[in-house]
This record gives C-alpha cells, sequence and structure tokens, in this order.
C-alpha cells in the first residue's frame, strides 16, 4: 500500500467526507508533484505536470470543502509552503535532522486541521495521535538520503 492509499484508507476512518479527502489528496498530489520538481525534475512524467497544473489552478479552488474553509486552509498552506522551504535550505546547506525532517511533514498540520474541522476540536484532540502516524517516511530512511 502507497502512503497516499494508507492517506485515503485513514482519512475515511477518520470520518473526514469525500470532498475534504478530495482535496487533501490533491493537495498531496500537487505536493509530491512539487518536491519532485526540486529535488529531479528529470523524473517529472508529463501526466503528473497535467495532474499538478489543474489541482492548483482549477481543481482544489473548486472542491466544495476548500471553498467552505478556504479561510482556515489557506493560512495552513502558507505555513507548509515556508515550513518545507526552510527544511529544504537547511537541508540543501548540510544541516539535517529531526528539526528538518519534522518540517516537511507540515501536510498532516493541515490534515489534522481538517480532521478538527470535519468532526470538531474533541474529535480531532482524541484522534491527533493517529493522524501523526499517518506520516508515513522513516527518520532513519530520511538520513539515508543524505549520507
Amino acid at each position: 500500500m502507497t502512503s497516499k492509499d494508507s492517506l485515503y484508507a485513514n482519512l475515511h476512518a477518520l470520518r473526514v467526507p469525500q470532498d475534504a479527502i478530495d482535496y487533501l489528496i490533491a493537495l498531496w498530489d500537487v505536493i509530491q508533484f512539487f518536491d519532485d520538481v526540486a529535488d529531479n525534475p528529470a523524473d517529472v512524467q508529463r501526466k503528473d505536470t497535467d495532474i499538478a497544473l489543474w489541482n492548483v489552478l482549477v481543481g482544489m479552488q473548486m472542491n466544495t470543502f476548500y471553498a467552505r474553509h478556504q479561510a482556515h486552509l489557506l493560512p495552513m498552506i502558507g505555513n507548509a509552503i515556508l515550513k518545507w522551504q526552510g527544511s529544504d535550505k537547511a537541508e540543501r546547506n548540510g544541516d539535517v535532522g529531526a528539526k528538518t525532517f519534522v518540517w516537511r511533514a507540515s501536510f498532516y498540520d493541515i490534515v489534522l486541521t481538517v480532521v478538527q474541522l470535519c468532526n470538531g476540536p474533541q474529535f480531532a484532540m482524541d484522534n491527533a495521535d493517529i493522524v501523526m502516524n499517518l506520516y508515513g517516511e522513516d527518520y532513519e530512511e530520511y538520513l539515508k538520503e543524505f549520507a
């Protein structure tokens, strides 16, 4: 099972409605696309470019969940971008460690916010550990990328 498949299955288990799942999966795809472009643009497939282009400029903005909650989501996305840029800059400068590993995972901050928006703060508190464990990258494997 891929990380994306696991994310999809767990979002259902966390009682996230389909429009919110669709939004998060589109956001996941866009994040993965831009990370691939930044790390190894030669490996980016045209179909992935087409999907990312659609999602960024049309698909995500048309999503009904995003339309209802964009005031909450947009600052979270901006923060996630800044954290990814910060961790990427640190990694490129050889400063790789727990902080860069955690900052790369800010997508899951957005997931937790979506869970809270859909089910309320108590449900989000009760299930925050499940969201945290959705992060599929292993820290030791992450460190090996920079060895």
